[in-house]
């Protein structure tokens, strides 16, 4: 359920002893009405939408839940009703944030209904796991560098290094502000993380080695430094199944909606 209500729910339950509101109790399950609030029937769906929203969170149904439900829809009944009488239902921009939440309610209802009927299977996930496994290849890199806007910046630093000059004192000059201070440390990596001409030149490399010429990305000119190598450990597909599964349900409503929209007249 949506945290803001589960937490109006919560507060709504600790409060309820010190503030019960009259309620009119008038054959409302006859009349497909919850209850009434100052001669105003609260619909029975709204309290099964609740609590529906619940029980998919795990929190089984009981007295003390369905209490909380009805002060939930007796307290926003009442505020519905003291904004209605300030005009705020009238209001255009009020009316504008209404008829939005009414479409994100629809479109999550359409598009969790299509993702139902049109599951990813165990076929397409496996073979994505296998095209992942071999883009991965099986080493991580542990490299550093330093970014230079101009090629002669770069072969200025490689002649440093050649003379002896610490990676540490050279990487002062990178423009990559997340590895600068740290020696120009990338950390651990897989080469698919970092761009083609980089990733090329790094697994190039020897341990303890820098690149002799400059690389270029578009990101600038880079000077690498590999420290060390090791086995890539990947999960194993049982592990990795739920994530990757999710991961194509979410291409599959996607292109779903990038084919409605293409589909679509907009005048």
């Amino acid at each position: 359920m949506n945290r803001t209500i589960r937490y109006a729910l919560v507060l709504a339950f600790a409060t309820a002893a010190s503030s019960t509101p009259v309620l009119a109790q008038k054959s409302a399950e006859k009349a497909g009405a919850y209850a009434t609030v100052n001669g105003k029937a609260i619909p029975k769906s709204r309290a099964d939408a609740l609590l529906a929203g619940q029980s998919r969170q795990g929190i089984p149904d009981s007295p003390e839940l369905r209490k909380q439900v009805s002060e939930e829809l007796i307290r926003r009944e009442i505020l519905t009703q003291e904004a209605s009488k300030k005009g705020f239902d009238k209001k255009p921009e009020i009316q504008g944030q209404i008829d939005l939440a009414r479409q994100g309610v629809l479109i999550g209802a359409y598009l969790n209904d299509y993702a139902r009927t049109h599951p990813v299977t165990d076929e397409a996930i496996k073979k994505e796991y296998e095209a992942v496994k071999a883009k991965m290849g099986d080493k991580e890199y542990k490299a550093r560098h330093v970014l230079v806007e101009k090629e002669d910046e770069a072969k200025a630093i490689i002649e440093s290094l050649k003379r002896g000059v610490k990676f540490d004192e050279v990487a002062k000059q990178s423009k990559d502000p997340g590895s600068k201070d740290k020696g120009g440390d990338l950390g651990w990596a897989n080469p698919a993380s970092f761009v083609k001409p980089f990733s090329d030149a790094m697994m190039k490399l020897a341990a303890g080695k820098f690149t002799e010429t400059p690389v270029k990305s578009d990101f600038g000119w880079h000077v690498i430094q590999l420290d060390e190598t090791r086995d890539l450990k990947l999960p194993s597909f049982d592990e990795a199944k739920g994530q990757i599964a999710q991961q194509l349900q979410q291409r599959v409503v996607q292109q779903h909606i990038d084919d409605l929209r293409a589909k679509a007249k907009v005048d």
